[in-house]
Parts: structure tokens; C-alpha cells; sequence
């Protein structure tokens, strides 16, 4: 368990680290796809990818806090295995995703999954320093995932814009209120999602008003089950 334990936090370290080997990543550049994507309209405005700090920062200090205390606790560790998979496939998203949008997409899929698995797996107890962290990066995940996949559609052709940002926005959606919902705790979960829909509704509202509008709707409907959580969770404590 101890193995597994530092591992978890070596892997929380190169997944941030991996920002400084490819440090000037602002997204898939247009010309990536045959056709390209100027201003996709399922891609959330810049400011929101700021979360990624929030995300590696609380997961390094998160498991870090659980190499100290907790390297022993059963419940920690079966959260921890497939939450080490995930950071092991996201220490190498960046660089993949410098030169294929395609890969990156199967990628962030790779990531989300075991991320999932982890966010149920975690404890009950250390909310904060487990729960709450993990929570946030397989929310954030969940709507990434499915962005990526709404620039793989619309950049190849398969779905035009608009259609494949109304298709992965309500994807998205309904990923995340499945997830919610089921869990019935970790509201950062759904706060990262809400977060990211909020993000598309700055990125569309001048230029995209039904998309918009439909990311606000979502945002809006994702509000009730992470309060939900969030009460749910304060009984709990």
C-alpha cells in the first residue's frame, strides 16, 4: 500500500510537471483538423482551463496528506490504484495532444475512466484532502472528454459545428448528472462541470446564442444534484 501511496504522489507531480514540457499548450490549433476549428463553439472560453492549477495543486497536497497519514488505509488505497492510472495517462496527454488531437481525445478517455472509478472509491473520511480533489478532476475530465470529442466531429466533418456542440454538450450532461446523482456526495464534481458549461455560455453568448443557451440550461440543471451533494455530504460529517 506504501508503494502505491508515493506513487500517487510522484505521478500527481509529473502529471503537473507536464506542463513545463510542453508549456506554451493553448489548445488544439486550427489547422489540426482537416477542417479547421476557429472558435469551436463546444470549446469553453480560455479563462476556464485556469482550473487545471486549482486541480494539480489539490491533488498533490491531497495525496501528499495521504502518504503522511493515511499510506496504510485500506479505503485510500483502492481509491488510489486506478486514481494512479489516470495521472500516469495524463502525465503524457500534453505532449500527445501537441500533435494529435485524435489521440488525445482516446487519451482523455483513458483518464476519465479509472478517475471515475477512484471518485467512487473514495473515502468516506479526509473529504477534503480526497474526496473534494478527485471529485473536481473527474469533473473537469468529464466535460473535457466530451469537448474533445465535439472537436473531433466537427474537425473531421462527421457533424457540422453547431450540431456536434448541441450533441457533446448534452453528453456532457448527462454524464455528469448520472455521476451526481449516483455518488450523492463530492459536489465539486459537479461544480467543475458547471464551471466548464458556464465557460461555453462566455465563449458562445455573442456569437452562438442557442448554444448558449443550452449550456446555461445545463449549468442550471447540474446545480440542483450537486447541492444536493453538498447537503448530503454535511449530514454525512
Amino acid at each position: 500500500m506504501k508503494l502505491i501511496a508515493v506513487l500517487s504522489v510522484v505521478l500527481c507531480i509529473t502529471f503537473a510537471g507536464s506542463t513545463i514540457w510542453v508549456p506554451d499548450f493553448g489548445g488544439f490549433e486550427p489547422d489540426q483538423f482537416p477542417i479547421p476549428q476557429n472558435d469551436p463553439a463546444i470549446q469553453p472560453a480560455g479563462y476556464a482551463f485556469a482550473i487545471w492549477g486549482l486541480i494539480y495543486g489539490w491533488l498533490l497536497i491531497g495525496m501528499g496528506f495521504g502518504l503522511w497519514k493515511r499510506a496504510e488505509d485500506t479505503e485510500w488505497h483502492a481509491m488510489r490504484r486506478p486514481l494512479c492510472l489516470s495521472l500516469a495517462v495524463g502525465s503524457i496527454w500534453l505532449p500527445v495532444a501537441d500533435q494529435s488531437p485524435v489521440w488525445a481525445a482516446v487519451l482523455i478517455w483513458a483518464m476519465l475512466i479509472p478517475a471515475l472509478i477512484a471518485l467512487f472509491r473514495a473515502p468516506r473520511g479526509d473529504t477534503g484532502w480526497a474526496l473534494a480533489p478527485v471529485a473536481l478532476y473527474a469533473g473537469w475530465l468529464s466535460a473535457a472528454s466530451c469537448v474533445a470529442l465535439g472537436l473531433i466531429a466537427a474537425g473531421y466533418g462527421y457533424l457540422d459545428e453547431q450540431t456536434a456542440a448541441f450533441v457533446f454538450i448534452f453528453g456532457a450532461l448527462v454524464i455528469a448528472s448520472a455521476v451526481q446523482n449516483q455518488l450523492r456526495r463530492g459536489p465539486t464534481y459537479g461544480m467543475a462541470v458547471i464551471w466548464a458549461l458556464v465557460a461555453v455560455v462566455a465563449q458562445n453568448a455573442s456569437t452562438n446564442p442557442t448554444v448558449a443557451a443550452l449550456a446555461a440550461g445545463g449549468a442550471l440543471a447540474l446545480m440542483l444534484p450537486a447541492w444536493r451533494a453538498w447537503r448530503a455530504q454535511g449530514t454525512a460529517t
